[in-house]
């Protein structure tokens, strides 16, 4: 099973082509709307609550906060789908040893957050985000985990981010991906779908499908690996099928 976590105010809904491609590949994908995070989440009956959320943080540490509820809330959802009152009709399909997590922007500091308090989560990928509770990415004692981001922003040289220190904490299997041409939103659905209205940002280089399809490969590459055992040439280096993703190694 592999859990998603989408970007702050964001809806659970633009990260559905990777949950979609990851479903198709024989795994159980539970996709998760924040409660008071989202624009809208709605609920059975037709109640719809929006993100309050969204008013109130600022801060790094307002941030942090956030990503520790999150935690709360993958948890939660992992026991009711092994063992809780969800768990009947899934109980038989879901290895509760092979669980892995991913999520965009703050969702991807909630895997790694998750993965610290939850021994459950067997691998994480984080998809453009920085960690906020720090220290970064500490606490995952050896198990894998793969940041792929926006080369702008998330290079060993850019000056706002905090891989730099999750880099250092991270004692397992590790890989830190850039991607040249990419924005914070080009590993979602959003500019892929802005492509088909005719709205595509000219000051992007890299376009939403291929942002699409370079996600794609390298998220259901790394679960592929560390949740299924099997070989992924993709992750060993810079390959001429990719060019546009570069291997960092601070």
């Amino acid at each position: 099973m592999v859990l998603l976590s989408p970007g702050f105010s964001m809806p659970r809904t633009t990260l559905t082509s990777i949950a979609d491609d990851l479903a198709s590949r024989g795994y159980v994908v539970a996709s998760v709307d924040h409660t008071y995070e989202s624009v809208g989440t709605a609920f059975p009956g037709g109640r719809t609550l929006t993100c309050v959320a969204c008013q109130r943080v600022e801060t790094k540490e307002e941030r942090a906060a956030v990503v520790r509820g999150r935690v709360k809330d993958m948890s939660f959802v992992i026991s009711e789908l092994t063992k809780g009152r969800q768990a009947g009709a899934l109980s038989h399909v879901i290895d509760p040893s092979r669980i892995g997590i991913g999520g965009h922007s703050i969702g991807g500091a909630t895997a790694a957050a998750t993965m610290t308090a939850d021994r459950r989560v067997r691998a994480g990928v984080d998809l453009d985000g920085d960690f906020f509770v720090l220290p970064a990415a500490a606490g995952l004692g050896g198990r894998p985990f793969m940041m792929l981001g926006a080369e702008s922003t998330h290079s060993p040289s850019s000056l706002s981010t905090d891989w730099p220190e999750a880099w250092k904490h991270l004692n397992g299997w590790k890989r830190w991906l850039t991607v040249v041409g990419a924005e914070h939103f080009s590993f979602t659905d959003l500019p892929y779908l802005a492509g088909q209205l005719g709205l595509s940002d000219p000051a992007i280089p890299l376009s939403g499908e291929r942002g699409w399809y370079i996600t794609r490969d390298y998220v259901s590459a790394f679960f592929d690996l560390h949740l299924r055992g099997i070989s992924q040439p993709l992750l060993d280096g810079p390959k001429a099928t990719h060019p546009e993703v570069a291997f960092q190694q601070p």
